[in-house]
């Protein structure tokens, strides 16, 4: 690059995408915390009084948190109730920082999901590809959906260009190991759940199976043809060439 002879473009930074990329971040970070809350909640329970515990134990997660979001520290000035007391407090703290913590993640779905509608509805439309994997395949494309200037060069972008894999008489290919490794999860997602509920995946999975293909092989394919199909779907709506492309509109 410093030398001038790189040919690779980089994202731009001042469309829609761009927007998506900071919702995201957002996102993954109020569930982090969100997680975090909540094995801290359910750690200080594992050590709470047998009483409260016995009385949360049966409970799950939609009425867990609610419920120990309004405990109130017991009265009294011992010894026993200022462990109660802590007990309580934290229970309850921790309880209101995951109510508000979900309340942000609904939020940030919602807004991704709006844009996602306004600007890249095409990507919602196969099997298996839902807003969270729309929004980070769009992001791994950038604002510039030119950028990727071949299918190919998307999968290798996403980890999924297969490489000669053979030794002697044996003939096979496995998948680069290298790219976007997010974009590379919600491949590997789109795919299992396309195993799980599209016949047309799955008819394809047991005639490369009856073929003599190993399940490893099949994921492999599939998930090649889930990068093509992203490229071709945003691709197919990209500005006329010489226009610069701002967003996969």
């Amino acid at each position: 690059m410093l030398s001038g002879r790189a040919r690779a473009q980089a994202k731009s930074g001042d469309g829609p995408v761009h927007g998506a990329r900071i919702y995201k971040l957002a996102k993954d970070s109020a569930v982090k915390a969100r997680t975090q809350a909540i094995n801290q909640l359910k750690a200080v329970l594992v050590i709470a009084d047998l009483a409260l515990r016995e009385r949360l134990s049966s409970l799950g997660n939609a009425e867990l948190f609610p419920t120990c979001a309004t405990l109130s520290p017991p009265d009294g000035g011992r010894e026993e109730d200022a462990v109660a007391e802590a007990t309580h407090m934290t229970l309850r703290m921790l309880a209101e920082r995951i109510e508000q913590l979900t309340g942000q993640v609904n939020e940030l779905n919602q807004r991704l999901t709006r844009l996602l509608e306004r600007h890249a509805p095409q990507l919602l439309v196969p099997v298996g590809i839902g807003p969270d994997s729309a929004v980070t395949l769009l992001i791994t494309m950038g604002d510039n959906p030119d950028r990727p200037n071949s299918e190919a060069s998307l999968a290798a972008l996403c980890g999924v260009s297969p490489i000669e894999y053979s030794s002697g008489p044996r003939s096979t290919r496995r998948l680069d190991y290298g790219g976007d490794c997010e974009a590379n999860a919600v491949l590997h997602r789109i795919v299992f759940t396309r195993l799980r509920h599209d016949p047309r995946t799955q008819a394809y999975s047991e005639r490369r199976t009856e073929e003599g293909k190993t399940r490893r092989e099949n994921i492999r394919c599939l998930k090649r043809y889930a990068a093509r199909e992203v490229f071709n779907l945003v691709r197919s709506v990209s500005r006329a060439p010489g226009q610069r492309v701002r967003s996969p509109r």
